[in-house]
């Protein structure tokens, strides 16, 4: 069952009293658990309070490996490490990687930081303890698709520029959520009702992490959360003055600027830290930031956030490896192959970030 049919059918059991719609998902998500994999070890471990599984080819190999810490996608809601499983072997089985799948606390029942904390401390965990998975400490990556993507850069951040850790080798943020600021941006409008995620489901669970619940999604989804000040300090980094004009000419309109609601803004205002919304820290850190690989879809409301993300790294002197799908939706990496059918644009997508780990 796809996600928007497991959505619709779990709001039916909600309005009946049987589930909540969170849990039916959740449920129908976890069910299926491939089998065995011929080529990998794989073990379920704890790294300190958080669950991990971990991913080694079994081929030896004659020098140490890189290692790849994922966090996976899902609004910080939904997902586990059953729905990225058959990703995280791909990744390990194609690029000869040691690859680690964090299974982070979910909102609604942990709220902001919850998730961010537990991929930070699984990775500086694994970081700490390097020596037992034959990984080489110069060649360890943080990577996650969509709110995993979101993680993976707030982990990133946070661990630029210690000097007590290994150093990162590279970040790779597949569709990444990096902004909360602006939710009116060109692939805001243009993909607005386009799934796997649509425009309001964005706001949704953003605010789902932030608070719990969803309280003031219209007022986030308008404007109104974000202080005339802020908003002027921030359009240098998020606005549509930094999108290439090639992103702009299907279905953009200039929008007028709503009123500020201050009472919303002390409701919502932690959804400017750094930690939720990677796209607002300061320059001083993203100058320390590894090397990196953004991921980005045509039919994808958070396309622009990889897009000025890519350009805050570039004007910051990072490297950054871009691939853009010109075909691709949201959530099409994890659709490579599902159950029987298979997205083209997907495996492409999939394969150019195995090419970018076989690179490093």
């Amino acid at each position: 069952m796809r996600l928007s049919g497991c959505v619709c059918w779990g709001k039916i059991l909600e309005n009946i009293g049987i589930c909540s719609q969170v849990d039916f998902v959740r449920y129908i998500q976890g069910r299926k658990t491939p089998g065995v994999d011929p080529k990998l070890f794989i073990k379920d471990l704890w790294f300190e309070k958080v669950p991990v599984r971990i991913y080694q080819p079994k081929a030896p190999s004659a020098s140490q490996r890189r290692g790849v810490m994922f966090f996976h996608g899902g609004g910080w809601v939904f997902g586990s490490l059953e729905t990225h499983e058959k990703l995280c072997r791909f990744i390990a089985r194609e690029s000869e990687s040691v690859v680690v799948s964090v299974g982070y606390r979910l909102a609604p029942e942990h709220k902001y930081p919850a998730a961010y904390e537990d991929c930070l401390n699984a990775t500086i965990h694994f970081m700490k303890n390097i020596e037992h998975y034959g990984v080489d400490p110069a060649r360890i990556i943080v990577c996650g698709d969509s709110a995993g993507g979101n993680l993976a850069a707030a982990v990133s951040q946070t661990l630029a520029g210690g000097s007590d850790l290994p150093k990162l080798r590279a970040q790779i943020l597949i569709y990444p959520g990096l902004q909360a600021v602006d939710f009116n941006l060109p692939s805001y409008q243009q993909n607005q009702g386009v799934p796997l995620l649509i425009r309001k489901h964005a706001a949704f669970f953003a605010l789902q992490y932030l608070n719990g619940d969803a309280l003031h999604m219209q007022e986030v989804l308008e404007g109104s959360h974000i202080p005339p000040d802020m908003r002027l300090k921030y359009r240098k980094w998020v606005s549509p003055d930094n999108i290439p004009e090639k992103f702009k000419v299907r279905g953009v309109k200039p929008l007028r600027p709503t009123d500020f609601i201050a009472e919303v803004f002390e409701k919502v205002k932690r959804l400017c830290e750094p930690n939720l919304c990677p796209l607002l820290v300061e320059d001083a850190i993203v100058q320390q930031l590894p090397e990196s690989f953004i991921l980005t879809c045509e039919y994808d409301v958070l396309r622009d956030d990889g897009l000025l993300y890519k350009k805050r790294l570039e004007d910051n002197g990072v490297r950054v490896t871009w691939y853009h799908l010109e075909d691709g939706f949201h959530g099409i990496i994890s659709l490579y192959d599902y159950c029987g059918f298979s997205f083209p644009a997907g495996k492409r997508g999939l394969d150019s970030v195995v090419n970018f780990l076989k690179s490093l």
